[in-house]
């Protein structure tokens, strides 16, 4: 497992002179690819795209498993027909408008000419790189171009317990790479992060920095973690798009959605290739498109079909004559409706998490540090006879913050104060109204070392699911 780190440094230097510049220009700098957006236009023209293709391609595409083995050599990776050209002409067939191809999966191994390891299609029987195959390919489509990266990395020892700064910028130099090098990227997914069972939280792996990181290269470009299953519906947590993996049951709402979303789902039984596929049916076009597509796209989300090529590099026959299917169903070319739009994105890490926590009376099951445990399924609820409910945060030393997120249980509060505590004063921050289940307040900095709310007015019993702090970089 040999990995070049001797670019580190020039790559992080790189970055901070983009991020300067970037920052300089107040927003309205120029790209190679055009005019910076803004994210609520960013997230609009995503929803508009309504249907793409995602293409896992990689390692486990030879094996016999999803989670490919670490340790196998480059040697194995050995598409002899790779046509990435019949990708895009078949994304095409289908009506799709862009693609999303996984540039570098959870055993690690990386599909385009990275100087960061020697783990990598250059020292594959293919050498060649399959991610500039693959941008060609759509952009001479007429497609546009997204990329799946994932943080969780066995090979290289990126997962709990062994991350190290080493690590943390060699994803920054491999993000540095895919965004530099393959022009204009639509939109980077981001997997194997704050998940339950890749257990790399955003602090080990820091979120704000690498999504800062992100946008200081290309400021148009989106970051959807596909990972965000356990924050609430309401609020885009540490992405851009709220995303749905619909085979690990998450289902987005199609009456109460206001987010821009993306849903994405295998054509066949798995991600990956398998020897089974050119001979078992695929899923149903018609399912596909008039129960996923179609309704999907009416409440702000994009749709993404998985396809899997093979070992040969080329797409089975079966899943061809499918995708022309689905391109005489789905029509695209309407305006699609416009998301109401909300807030911005939390994407800093929350202070409060596993602080001790204090506050009025609750029954044991329920007690305070519920609402700072990270858990958005558990809370702290009031005992029903007391009147002016409370609940205080110990920070636990004098830190700046500069945004508090309140989540419910679900929607009840609607009346409170939120305060802070300075030298030996309680302070007031905000007097707050708001009714929704997940409540954002941005604010100047602030400094104290606890924080409370005290709540005035409410339907039923109050219960708050998390209770959390943030210092955003402004």
């Amino acid at each position: 497992m040999k990995t070049k780190m001797s670019n580190f440094l020039r790559i992080e230097v790189l970055s901070l002179a983009l991020c300067i510049i970037f920052l300089a220009g107040n927003g309205h700098a120029q790209t190679k690819q055009g005019s910076i957006v803004s994210l609520e236009q960013a997230q609009q023209d995503f929803i508009n795209l309504g249907f793409g293709m995602f293409i896992h391609f990689n390692m486990s595409t030879y094996m016999n498993d999803d989670w490919a083995d670490p340790s196998v050599p480059p040697a194995i990776f050995n598409p002899k027909k790779l046509n990435a050209e019949q990708w895009a002409k078949a994304a095409k067939s289908a009506n799709m408008t862009y693609g999303c191809l996984t540039t570098k999966h959870h055993n690690g191994f990386a599909i385009w000419d990275t100087k960061t390891t020697d783990y990598n299609v250059m020292n594959s029987p293919l050498k060649k790189d399959v991610v500039k195959e693959y941008v060609n390919a759509f952009r001479k489509q007429n497609l546009g171009v997204s990329l799946y990266y994932s943080i969780l990395d066995v090979h290289h020892n990126i997962r709990p317990g062994y991350i190290t700064p080493v690590h943390i910028n060699m994803i920054k130099q491999q993000l540095t790479e895919l965004l530099t090098n393959y022009g204009e990227i639509n939109s980077l997914i981001i997997d194997g992060w704050d998940a339950p069972w890749s257990r790399i939280s955003y602090d080990d792996v820091p979120f704000e920095e690498i999504y800062r990181l992100i946008k200081s290269i290309q400021p148009n470009c989106l970051v959807m973690d596909l990972n965000a299953a356990k924050y609430p519906s309401e609020a885009l947590f540490y992405t851009d798009i709220k995303s749905y993996e619909q085979g690990a049951g998450q289902h987005i709402s199609k009456e109460n959605n206001r987010l821009p979303a993306l849903a994405c789902l295998p054509l066949q039984a798995n991600w990956f290739w398998k020897e089974s596929f050119p001979t078992t049916a695929v899923k149903s076009p018609e399912k596909m498109i008039n129960e996923n597509a179609i309704p999907y796209n009416q409440i702000y989300c994009n749709f993404l079909l998985n396809v899997a090529p093979n070992r040969d590099g080329l797409i089975d026959e079966n899943a061809l004559e499918a995708l022309k299917e689905m391109g005489k169903l789905y029509k695209p070319g309407s305006p699609l409706p416009k998301f109401p739009g909300g807030p911005a994105p939390i994407i800093s890490s929350n202070i409060a998490k596993f602080k001790p926590a204090n506050g009025s009376w609750s029954s044991d099951m329920n007690i305070m540090d519920f609402a700072t445990d990270d858990n958005f399924g558990t809370s702290w609820v009031s005992n029903p006879s007391i009147k002016n409910p409370w609940l205080e945060v110990d920070l636990q030393k004098d830190q700046r913050f500069n945004m508090i997120v309140i989540t419910e249980r679900e929607p009840n509060i609607t009346k409170y104060r939120l305060e802070y505590f300075i030298n030996g004063v309680w302070r007031p921050l905000i007097t707050g109204t708001e009714t929704s289940r997940v409540k954002i307040h941005r604010f100047d900095n602030s400094w104290g070392s606890k924080v409370r709310i005290l709540i005035e007015g409410y339907k039923n019993v109050p219960s708050i699911a998390e209770f959390g702090i943030y210092n955003e970089r402004r």
